[in-house]
């Protein structure tokens, strides 16, 4: 059994953060950032059946080409992801009265839509990147026992020593995307497909100066140039590492697509970005739902 101080169920029966019950999440989840993000992809539902909002988390349930689907913001940064997909593994795989793991696993479809920056001269602005690999700067994934076996050790140990990786910063992991979300969205005109790295902040951990200088100030430079069976880095964001790696260890699939709003190597940016990304969120709907 399971104790109360490991999961944490409201009296009104919601778990603890997500402030939701089992019954009300889909079996494909569309992730995001922006709590207000998630009316953006609502309000393409044919119906809403349900909304829940708890600090940065707000989750809705409706239906896309009469196919059910959720969609949760999960707020910035891989320790809100350690939160979300445990508490929406535990929605689909706990029995919540006998607080024990069902004997059937359910498994889940998590895709994430999302903003991010280039790290190559050659990624246009505005373009849709598919994460085919998730870099995690972060090391949350490190604190899970066998990582390793969801892991691409020799990716990782071939990155470590291209760029001398600093013993100081936490241990960097890699895991590839879902083969079988890849299949539905690798359309071979949409999307560019990438090494995607998740950083632990948006300044130092991504390269940027203020009034703090870098411990590795030439660390970006090291990555844009770093290539390994064919991968480049394409992309700095927030939250894939752990959405990828801790799905792969729960049994679920994760598909991350981000829209370069910003290229850290030609220093181009878009801040007026809502179009593009409401032009994004119909193509993943229709492609999840196809």
């Amino acid at each position: 059994m399971i104790r109360a101080s490991e999961l944490i169920v409201n009296k009104d029966g919601t778990i603890f953060h997500l402030h939701v019950k089992p019954e009300n999440i889909a079996d494909k989840i569309i992730l995001v950032g922006d709590p207000g993000r998630v009316k953006m992809v609502s309000s393409n539902f044919e119906k809403i059946e349900f909304t829940a909002s708890n600090r940065e988390f707000v989750t809705t349930t409706g239906f896309y080409n009469n196919q059910r689907l959720s969609v949760v913001s999960t707020g910035i940064g891989t320790d809100n992801i350690d939160i979300v997909i445990n508490e929406l593994d535990a929605l689909a795989n706990i029995d919540f009265t006998t607080r024990t793991i069902k004997k059937r696993h359910k498994k889940l479809s998590f895709v994430r839509i999302g903003t991010s920056g280039g790290l190559q001269p050659d990624l246009p602005l505005n373009s849709f990147v598919i994460t085919k690999k998730s870099f995690g700067f972060d090391g949350l994934l490190n604190f899970y026992a066998n990582r390793e076996t969801v892991c691409d050790l020799e990716f990782e140990t071939e990155f470590k020593k291209f760029v001398n990786w600093n013993p100081n910063f936490p241990n960097p992991y890699a895991v590839n995307v879902s083969d079988e979300l890849l299949a539905n969205f690798d359309d071979g005109i949409s999307f560019i497909q990438g090494v995607t790295i998740s950083a632990p902040g948006f300044y130092g951990p991504q390269g940027r100066v203020i009034r703090l200088e870098l411990a590795e100030p030439e660390l970006n430079h090291m990555i844009e140039d770093f290539q390994f069976k064919g991968l480049k880095f394409t992309n700095y964001e927030m939250e894939s590492s752990a959405i990828y790696g801790l799905s792969k260890l729960l049994g679920h699939e994760a598909l991350t697509i981000c829209t370069i709003i910003a290229n850290r190597v030609t220093l181009e940016a878009n801040e007026n970005y809502y179009g593009i990304m409401e032009k994004l969120v119909k193509l993943v709907l229709n492609k999840l739902t196809s």
